[in-house]
């Protein structure tokens, strides 16, 4: 008995951090009060396929292929919208005034930010672009 025991608890260590990770799907209106603000105002004509939550995010993925990831304070971390523009509302001044003067023409698709304050910036011509917390451009890949 007592080895069964311990094996239970050996199984059930194991499946736990396997198990924290998993996403749960939640309703649109589950979400908090500004993410649900800023996604009408900015991604009214898109409609919302999916809505998950784990330990560290909600993501919503639209039904059009785009993606919002938001952190547990509402704060936004990405905004992927595959091959349509990121709308300009959503991005920092001095990032749309940088890509406007060195890639004229070029539209942001995907926009991410982390913790540290950096941001990563993708745009339709395939060049992705690496700003630091001061939006200064740190990194630059085709």
């Amino acid at each position: 008995m007592k080895k069964m025991l311990v094996l239970l608890a050996l199984v059930l260590t194991m499946f736990a951090p396997v198990m924290a990770d998993s996403d749960r799907v939640i309703t649109f209106e589950q979400l908090p009060a500004q993410v649900r603000t800023l996604l009408k105002k900015n991604f009214a004509h898109k409609v919302p396929l999916v809505v998950t939550v784990d330990r560290d995010d909600y993501t919503v993925r639209f039904q059009s292929g785009e993606k919002a990831e938001f952190d547990k304070r509402g704060n936004w971390r990405e905004f992927d919208c595959k091959m349509s523009a990121v709308p300009t509302a959503l991005i920092p001044e001095q990032i749309k005034a940088g890509v406007e003067k060195t890639f004229p023409g070029a539209v942001i698709v995907k926009i991410d930010r982390d913790r540290r304050g950096t941001y990563d910036v993708k745009l339709n011509n395939g060049m992705e672009i690496e700003f630091n917390s001061y939006f200064q451009v740190i990194d630059i890949d085709d």
